[in-house]
């Protein structure tokens, strides 16, 4: 493997609150980038005030932060503004999750500060966009996940709708903020000129929905919570066992026909007009649940998920967050629960980066979240140049 990491000649600016956009900034910085986390002075990130603590820091903060340099400043004071436009300078990406129009008011927007470097990459993610009638809403990760028809499909039949068990709007938006500033590097490549990325919260829940956008179109049926079955294929949801709940996925009709003829015993499933198609297997699920129920019923997961598993059927128990723990495909070989330290939390835990480069490093805990304004002076003076005559003057004005 080679000692470079793939964006090591990047220099991104994360002015980024919360989750969506320090997300983004912590992929980029896993890759290899030099992240400058840009935080209001005595405040910092929001995420600072969420639990679980340790020590008097967050967790939360420093998962979404790891591998970023911090720094402070206010950037309602000129003072401040002018150090952004030096950093602007020097910087390839910058990301921003501000309400669309904040940074313009303050002078800092994106026609702005490409005057100062044509070649910058802009990234804003919010809630709706920084364009459309919709554009000017606050927007978080629940919103986009209602406006975006997520919890709409989410849930069991007969139930409200359902928020995903994690902030997948705040996730899909961090992670296509990611892949548009990356394309946003390569189009500069291409053409000299940087430009500006627009990602919308909403948007990305919209994008995630699938097949069901397909199937509204087609029939104008509004697609109904369905559980853990899938509208798109069956047998493909959970089972109950002896002692739990498993989940089986038959993709295809060969699958199929092997569960029942060589696993279940039940080769008169195959013909049986109910579950001769895809599409009818779909409509009759729960008729044809039961009959996978009998045997998944008198068996423990572990006999289901083992048995299915030899025989080539897809299957696995239900994890939560005690058993991903205990997993060492997870944990070790995909190295998808880093333990690190952290200056003043000690050891901590982080979630891993799931891009796997081959060829390059990713490195998720090469450095820890920063400290408000633990970076201040290097970046400042070392980075920037700065004199410590003027770094003093900014620190006694508060503008760091």
């Amino acid at each position: 493997m080679a000692e470079h990491a793939a964006l090591e000649n990047l220099v991104v600016l994360d002015l980024c609150r919360v989750i969506a956009g320090p997300f983004c900034g912590a992929m980029l910085a896993d890759l290899g980038a030099t992240v400058i986390k840009i935080e209001m002075p005595g405040k910092g990130d929001d995420a600072r005030s969420y639990a679980p603590y340790i020590n008097g820091e967050s967790l939360y903060y420093s998962n979404l932060n790891r591998n970023k340099y911090g720094i402070t400043l206010d950037m309602k004071q000129e003072a401040g503004k002018e150090v952004l436009r030096e950093l602007v300078k020097k910087a390839d990406i910058l990301i921003e999750n501000f309400r669309p129009g904040v940074m313009d008011r303050m002078g800092l927007g994106y026609e702005e500060l490409k005057k100062v470097n044509p070649k910058l990459i802009y990234g804003a993610v919010s809630g709706f966009g920084s364009y459309g009638r919709y554009h000017a809403r606050p927007g978080y990760d629940i919103i986009a996940q209602a406006m975006g028809g997520l919890m709409s499909i989410t849930g069991q039949a007969g139930n409200p709708p359902t928020r995903s068990g994690n902030a997948m709007g705040d996730i899909l938006g961090g992670l296509n903020l990611s892949i548009g500033v990356l394309a946003a590097v390569n189009a500069r490549n291409l053409t000299g000129e940087g430009q500006r990325v627009d990602i919308s919260l909403t948007d990305c829940v919209v994008a995630s929905l699938e097949q069901a956008v397909q199937r509204y179109s087609v029939s104008g049926k509004v697609p109904e919570r369905r559980g853990n079955s899938y509208e798109a294929i069956a047998p493909y949801d959970t089972y109950r066992a002896k002692d739990g709940y498993v989940v089986i996925g038959c993709g295809n009709q060969k699958l199929y026909e092997h569960f029942c003829r060589n696993i279940m015993g039940k080769p008169e499933l195959i013909d049986d007009e109910r579950f001769l198609t895809v599409p009818l297997r779909v409509e009759n699920n729960l008729i044809l649940k039961e009959y996978f129920e009998e045997w998944t019923g008198t068996r423990s997961v572990e006999d289901v998920t083992e048995t299915l598993l030899k025989e080539g059927i897809p299957a696995g128990p239900i994890y939560d967050l005690a058993d991903i723990f205990r997993d060492e495909h997870i944990t070790k070989d995909r190295e998808m629960l880093i333990h690190t330290t952290h200056p003043v939390m000690g050891e901590i835990v982080l979630n891993g980066n799931p891009v796997k480069l081959m060829g390059t490093k990713t490195n998720v805990d090469r450095k820890p979240s920063p400290t408000l304004g633990e970076d201040n002076h290097k970046i400042l003076t070392e980075f920037l140049g700065m004199s410590e005559e003027r770094y003093g003057e900014l620190a006694d004005r508060k503008v760091i």
